[in-house]
């Protein structure tokens, strides 16, 4: 594992990224760098990367399918940007990246005195970014009982948004960006499973809205997901394009066209949730939500089999008594396995 500099890190981390990449860009073309958002889509959307010299091998990404088979994605050694020892848990920051010009920062906490913690996989929603792990309390809960917590932002998100136009964004490249982050999820997993210090034989994930969707289609092609709890997922899309508070209604059209839904009918949740086989699941569905419309969360909910658990919160009151004062994390942990052994 390469150490990377402080002043080097900052270079390619959160803001830096944006500037680096643009300024680089600009620098060697000329011009913006072209996204593979703004190449023709046809049925099979395979996004292609040039390898820098001494640096990372040619990969090819297939954007129709949450699985990796059909990808090619090789991932250059992980940098180390800080590690630091605080009371309860230990925090690395690294960037790891296997996507040409999308580095991305990796959180990878562990409780104190815990040897191989039992591993849980955070991945919050767009427009999330995961500065949220640099927070020393939500650290220590997440930590709470013995495990280790690893989390990243999704693809066009937080510090992952960059070398693109502002019309560009997480829904308008939503074929793009929930194919590639569920293969960040698995690419992560990956790269844990070479760490000496974790047990990835007790493996789970928390979604939430975005982010549970991602994880549903990454544990439905994953087997080493055992444990999956998906917070509010998006889905049913038709519906949800059409009523979902998250698009600007300016923009709502663009998303309702038949050829925009096409690209991304081959992954919706709904779909997905069947194909689950390997891990506990728990699907979270939030009715005051506004983001995820009550049709589509009526057609996740009818789309859960009766192997998972489905929990339905009618009102805040019953949201609050079920995930507030640090219960959020309680059931994922409890299926993924209880307190680690501690060190001898």
């Amino acid at each position: 594992m390469q150490l990377l500099s402080w002043k080097s890190f900052l270079k390619f981390s959160r803001v830096g990224a944006l500037f680096f990449y643009c300024l680089l860009s600009a620098a060697a073309t000329g011009q913006g760098t072209p996204s593979a958002a703004g190449a023709s889509t046809s049925e099979k959307t395979v996004a292609k990367a040039a390898a820098p010299a001494g640096k990372q091998a040619a990969s090819s990404e297939d954007w129709t399918t949450p699985s990796l088979e059909s990808s090619h994605l090789v991932a250059v050694p992980p940098l180390v940007g800080e590690k630091n020892d605080l009371t309860g848990f230990t925090r690395e920051l690294l960037q790891v990246e296997w996507r040409q010009g999308d580095p991305i920062d990796l959180y990878v906490i562990k409780p104190s005195g815990v040897a191989k913690p039992p591993v849980i996989l955070y991945l919050y929603g767009h427009p999330a970014d995961s500065d949220k792990f640099q927070d020393d309390d939500f650290c220590r809960l997440l930590v709470k009982g013995g495990f280790a917590a690893v989390g990243f932002a999704p693809a066009l998100s937080g510090h992952r948004f960059h070398d693109r136009p502002m019309k560009q964004w997480y829904v308008s490249e939503l074929q793009e960006t929930l194919t590639t982050s569920a293969h960040d999820v698995q690419m992560v997993v990956s790269y844990l499973a070479t760490r000496d210090d974790l047990d990835l034989s007790r493996l789970g994930m928390f979604g939430e809205g975005s982010g549970g969707s991602i994880g549903i289609l990454a544990a439905a092609v994953d087997a080493r997901i055992k444990v999956l709890d998906a917070l509010n997922p998006w889905g049913d899309w038709p519906e949800w394009m059409a009523k979902s508070a998250r698009i600007p209604e300016e923009e709502r059209s663009n998303f309702t066209k038949p050829d925009f839904l096409k690209k991304v009918a081959g992954l919706d949740p709904v779909d997905w949730l069947p194909r689950v086989k390997t891990a506990t699941v728990r699907v979270q569905v939030s009715e005051p939500d506004t983001i995820t419309p009550i049709a589509a969360q009526n057609a996740i909910a009818a789309a859960v089999p009766g192997t998972m658990t489905l929990v339905r919160y009618k009102d805040g009151k019953q949201i609050y008594d079920a995930l507030a004062l640090g219960k959020t994390f309680d059931w994922v942990k409890a299926q993924v396995g209880g307190r680690a052994e501690a060190k001898k």
